[in-house]
């Protein structure tokens, strides 16, 4: 439960800092990448480690974890994949330290 807690804290201060700075006119790609990332896998993990504290009732079809499950893994694929996220990243830090 604290992993699971750590993780949505730090997605959620990772969106709050890219709202912060698109708000302050700042460029803010990286650190929405990096929300994104954060958010998604924290998600996933948190249904995941959801499931398995209900053992066998996680995967019954009527538990929402089980659809948490699902509707989470979804954000790892769907909406800017987290292997595009990394690159994103990436290759921001790569541009910050070439120039």
């Amino acid at each position: 439960i604290s992993k699971m807690t750590t993780a949505r804290d730090a997605a959620r201060l990772l969106t709050w800092r890219a709202a912060m700075m698109k708000d302050a006119g700042e460029k803010y790609t990286r650190e929405a990448a990096m929300a994104k990332l954060m958010a998604s896998e924290a998600a996933t993990m948190c249904a995941h480690q959801s499931i398995q504290v209900l053992g066998g009732m996680g995967y019954v079809s009527d538990m929402p974890a089980e659809r948490h499950y699902r509707d989470a893994r979804i954000t790892e694929i769907y909406e800017g994949t987290s292997e595009i996220q990394h690159l994103v990243i990436a290759g921001d830090v790569i541009k910050e330290y070439q120039g």
